[in-house]
């Protein structure tokens, strides 16, 4: 029966550790900000504002690879401006992702 318990355990964590996606783009750096919903009364509950994330594949000329990234509208448009090598590079630089 234990043996069991630690099976399904097992098989849990595993699903979690392949699915667990954070809210966090790759490139900037921007996650979850917490807030509140004001009504015109000025009651205040608490609310979550969510970055615009996006996940995109990117085409790598210089390496010839193809990169999977999860990226804001915001980084997108670096991207598109200043190229994938380079944001890559300063991202890698700036700790935002790991490769």
């Amino acid at each position: 029966m234990i043996n069991f318990n630690i099976f399904i355990l097992d098989c849990i964590f595993a699903a979690l550790k392949e699915n667990y996606m954070s809210r966090i783009c790759q490139i900037t750096g921007k996650k979850v900000m917490v807030g509140n919903n004001v009504s015109h009364a000025m009651n205040k509950n608490k609310r979550k504002f969510y970055p615009n994330l996006q996940t995109k594949k990117f085409f790598v000329p210089e390496t010839g690879e193809t990169v999977i990234l999860k990226v804001s509208a915001n980084a997108i448009r670096t991207i598109n401006k200043n190229g994938i090598a380079s944001v890559l590079s300063k991202a890698i630089n700036n700790g935002n992702i790991l490769l």
